[in-house]
C-alpha cells in the first residue's frame, strides 16, 4: 500500500525514489477506522518481516530485496504484511496498485478537506461579495498518518 503511494507521490533521483517524510510519509492516509486487532496484525506482520531479514545477517538490503533472489521467507512475510495492511482499508482485496492509489487518494481527500482554508469574505464599499476556495486548493496541509509498507504494496 505504502509503495503504491510512494511510487505515485514521490520524485525520483536517477532510478531511485527520492523519499520525503514531509511529502510522502506525513501525507500517507492511514485509515482512522482501523481496529486495534487490525493494528496488532500489522505490527505482528511487520515484526515477521524484520525477523525474516535477521535470518540473513551477511546480506544487504539491496541483496535481500533483489527481485530475482529475494529469500522466499522474506517474500512471504511481505505478502502477509501487505494483506494485513490492505485489510485495514477494506475487506475486499485490492487487485492492482491502481486500485490502491485511487482508494488512498479518495481517503486523503476526505482527511484533508476539513483542513483546506476558506477565504474570508472581501468587503468593498457597499457591495459584499463572498468568495471561497471550493475546487481550487491553494495548499493542502499534511495529513498525519504513517504506516510502513512493503515493496509490493
Amino acid at each position: 500500500m505504502h509503495m503504491a503511494w510512494t511510487k505515485l507521490v514521490t520524485g525520483r533521483l536517477e532510478s531511485r525514489f527520492q523519499y520525503s517524510n514531509k511529502l510522502v510519509y506525513n501525507n500517507f492516509p492511514w485509515p482512522s477506522d482501523a481496529t486495534e486487532a487490525q493494528r496488532v496484525k500489522v505490527e505482528e506482520a511487520a515484526q515477521a518481516v524484520l525477523d525474516a531479514r535477521e535470518q540473513f545477517p551477511g546480506s544487504t538490503l539491496a541483496d535481500l530485496y533483489d527481485p530475482v533472489s529475494m529469500p522466499p521467507k522474506l517474500a512471504k512475510a511481505h505478502e502477509q504484511l501487505d494483506r494485513a495492511v490492505d485489510r485495514c482499508y477494506r475487506k475486499e482485496p485490492f487487485l492492482t496498485d491502481r486500485q490502491r492509489v485511487e482508494y488512498l487518494f479518495a481517503l486523503y481527500e476526505q482527511l484533508a478537506a476539513p483542513l483546506v482554508a476558506v477565504k474570508s469574505p472581501k468587503k468593498s464599499g457597499a457591495r459584499k461579495s463572498q468568495t471561497s476556495v471550493s475546487g481550487d486548493q491553494e495548499s493542502v496541509p499534511a495529513v498525519s498518518g504513517g504506516c510502513e509498507g512493503s515493496e509490493t504494496g
